[in-house]
């Protein structure tokens, strides 16, 4: 079976998708469709862009986003058996899988890379990852904080977890880690502490939009991340699709969910090949590329 997997933010890069738009058609309106929704010239940013413009929250977002989808949707290869996307990417997967029309996710991706934007300015805040411990260990740690906010955000494979919280929570947290035998405790180059309390603001504004974006029933299973489990039934999608703000990414248990129910092959559509990396440091037995 295959599993089809969409990125999150961090793939980006200049001239992301130029060869796609210049290729093929279909994927050339996309874009055109996505510059009109959005009502500035998103492609011009992502052909020609600085690494600075690119990182804004809201071309990051739409970008990957739309890059991913042109990919998938524009490929006689697409045919899904389950999908899944890591945090940003779960949007991309919602289209790919037909719950939602390309126009109502880029609607969704745009509202909440703005309303991420506005949750991180209303408190410092940030990430960090941490390399080399058991999952439990950081766990045990980042609820021995006291005072301070700090959570487990993104469990992306054994050994790494990125931990997310307030700023002065996040120093601290890390000083423990690197006490208890951390290989790195590395802050990371974010806008605030996504997928923790701190996004409250934040889950609160796109749950609004979202149940009042129309879905439809999916052709294939969606893993989603705040459960690790695969769903299909629409209000199941968009309950778990509000909850992804303030939960972490599940992505390490997804992907085994996955083999565990008969995928063997992952294929990656969008940026990059960091899921790849992931997924082949979660099981080296299964097949994992590009689309």
């Amino acid at each position: 079976m295959k599993a089809y997997v969409f990125p999150g933010q961090g793939a980006q890069f200049t001239g992301m998708g130029k060869d796609l738009y210049e290729a093929t058609p279909a994927a050339k309106a996309l874009f055109d469709r996505a510059d009109e929704i959005l009502g500035f010239k998103l492609s011009q940013v992502m052909f020609e862009g600085t690494a600075d413009e690119q990182k804004q929250t809201k071309v990051t977002q739409p970008a990957i986003f739309l890059h991913s989808v042109a990919i998938a949707l524009t490929s006689d290869a697409f045919h899904p058996d389950m999908v899944a996307g890591h945090s940003l990417g779960e949007f991309s997967a919602l289209v790919a899988n037909k719950t939602l029309s390309f126009e109502d996710g880029l609607r969704l991706v745009s509202k909440r890379a703005a309303a991420m934007q506005s949750a991180c300015e209303l408190n410092p805040s940030t990430m960090a990852a941490i390399l080399g411990l058991e999952d439990k260990v950081v766990e045990d740690i980042c609820a021995s904080i006291e005072g301070e906010i700090v959570v487990a955000a993104n469990y992306n494979c054994p050994g790494q977890l990125v931990i997310s919280g307030s700023a002065k929570g996040i120093d601290l947290a890390c000083e423990k880690l690197r006490a208890a035998g951390a290989k790195h405790a590395m802050h990371l180059q974010v806008g605030g502490a996504f997928h923790s309390p701190l996004m409250e603001p934040a889950r609160e504004e796109l749950a609004a939009a979202i149940e009042a974006t129309t879905f439809s029933k999916p052709i294939c299973p969606v893993y989603q991340n705040a459960t690790a489990a695969p769903a299909i039934e629409i209000a199941a999608i968009k309950k778990n699709l509000i909850a992804q703000l303030t939960a972490p990414v599940r992505w390490n248990q997804s992907v085994q969910n996955m083999i565990k129910d008969g995928a063997a092959s992952f294929i990656e559509c969008g940026p990059k090949k960091v899921l790849q990396g992931l997924v082949k440091k979660i099981n080296p037995s299964v097949e994992a590329r590009s689309l």
